[in-house]
């Protein structure tokens, strides 16, 4: 076995020898496999749960998840899909169904929810999950919610006929709370209210949970804080990079100049239009500098505005619906990959830029600093929403000398995620708390208020 593997643990097999593989219901109510945390989540998590020698069937709404093969894993994954009304495809968001698109008192309610400025999902996921899961009473031992926290999934194992554990990777009342804080007035602040109601459901759903993994300390307090769970309840299993995909490749020339970032335009804790301030300061110094972000690109907005007003246009180009294989090469052909964001709960870019061997400059925002490391060792760390600190940390890895330091923390940061954040790692952890679950069910230790 090579020293990577042993790093990132074994990845067949059941997790300890003689227990019983279990059958696994993962819920998620948004599975796009490329870009948002849930969809990853999903994808790899369900594929290495497989080769541990697990059942894992996928219950999933639309953008449906995306399961990578496991034809060679002891165990099988599987998608069952459960479709909403898809009310914010493209190229049609908020959109109005056709009559005969209704099929019963679930439907009515996720649009009546859509028409007031409200986001049904979490909550109309949970009720046909519900339903779903009350019609396959005794074919899951355990029932594994991926942040939806509806009303729906509230009741234990009798309603839902196994015992419930739930993944919240990071409090949404922090987005809301951040959207609310960039709002330019009255008129969006309410608009931004009406949208994140779901948050008070998913509050009170929260207190109520028996079993809650989260995927870092940072997010761990802050469900404690913002949600009000008790922290005997919440436990910390770390996410991670998939190492076979995301790792060096030395025959991907290196663009001069190029900081690739993962970011949807204007959401604002993502932080991107602080980056493209600090690219106008360091073309200064370093005009080969340029910017590829890996998201949708906003014609209006702030992004958009900062862009025009530091005259960028030729200088930070958008990319979305690429391959994995040309994500991958794109990371490795950047001289720096940067987080940007305000918060975050856990970073997946980062970990999965670290692990091709590009250099890090990430901001100190959530949970980064637990993925990213310490500033100076397996990264450059700055603080959130500091426009002249990114562009100085960005100088230092593009400028005259840059080299040796990029080398040095590109090794350090593979190194990290080699032997702290790996799929295989998260899906042995995850399963633990299954099993923990399960047994806590069956000896009635676990008693939802």
């Amino acid at each position: 076995m090579t020293a990577e593997a042993m790093e990132a643990g074994p990845r067949t097999g059941p997790a300890t020898a003689g227990e019983r593989p279990l059958r696994i219901a993962l819920l998620t109510y948004k599975g796009n496999p490329f870009c948002g945390g849930q969809g990853v989540y999903v994808r790899h998590l369900a594929r290495e749960l497989a080769h541990l020698g697990h059942h894992v069937e996928v219950v999933g709404a639309q953008p449906y998840p995306v399961l990578d093969p496991v034809a060679d894993a002891p165990g099988s994954a599987t998608l069952t899909a459960l479709p909403s009304l898809d009310l914010y495809r493209q190229p049609d968001p908020f959109r109005t169904p056709g009559r005969d698109e209704y099929r019963d008192w679930i439907d009515a309610l996720e649009v009546a929810t859509m028409w007031t400025g409200g986001f049904p999902e979490p909550l109309t996921f949970s009720l046909r999950a519900r339903r779903l899961l009350a019609a396959r009473r005794g074919d899951f031992d355990v029932v594994h919610d991926n942040q939806t926290l509806g009303y729906g999934l509230l009741g234990g194992p009798k309603a839902l006929g196994a015992p419930l554990v739930t993944t919240i990777h990071h409090p949404i009342t922090v987005d809301r709370q951040l959207e609310l804080d960039a709002a330019r007035d009255w008129k969006r602040r309410a608009s931004v209210r009406r949208w994140y109601a779901f948050t008070r459901m998913q509050k009170r759903v929260a207190r109520r949970l028996p079993s809650v993994l989260t995927v870092s300390g940072s997010s761990r307090q802050e469900i404690v804080d913002h949600l009000g769970v008790r922290p005997d309840r919440v436990h910390v299993v770390h996410i991670g990079a998939d190492t076979d995909l995301w790792k060096p490749d030395p025959s991907v020339p290196e663009v001069p100049g190029r900081i690739v970032t993962t970011s949807s335009a204007d959401v604002p804790l993502k932080g991107l239009v602080f980056l493209v301030e600090a690219l106008a300061k360091l073309r200064a110094d370093v005009p080969e500098a340029h910017l590829v972000v890996v998201g949708r690109r906003a014609e209006e907005g702030p992004v958009a505005r900062a862009v025009e007003q530091y005259g960028l246009e030729g200088a930070v180009r958008f990319v979305k619906g690429i391959s994995d294989a040309e994500l991958v090469d794109l990371v490795r052909g950047a001289q720096v990959a940067c987080v940007p964001s305000l918060y975050e709960g856990f970073s997946l870019p980062a970990a999965e830029a670290m692990a091709t061997g590009t250099p890090l400059v990430a901001t100190t925002g959530g949970a980064i600093p637990e993925v990213a490391g310490p500033d100076g060792e397996t990264c450059l760390a700055v603080p959130p929403g500091d426009a002249g600190a990114l562009a100085a940390a960005l100088g230092r890895l593009l400028g005259p000398g840059g080299a040796d330091l990029r080398a040095r923390l590109g090794a350090a940061g593979r190194a990290r995620v080699l032997e702290r954040f790996t799929w295989a790692r998260a899906a042995q952890g995850t399963a633990e708390q299954y099993r923990a679950a399960v047994a806590a069910a069956c000896h009635g230790a676990v008693r939802t208020p």
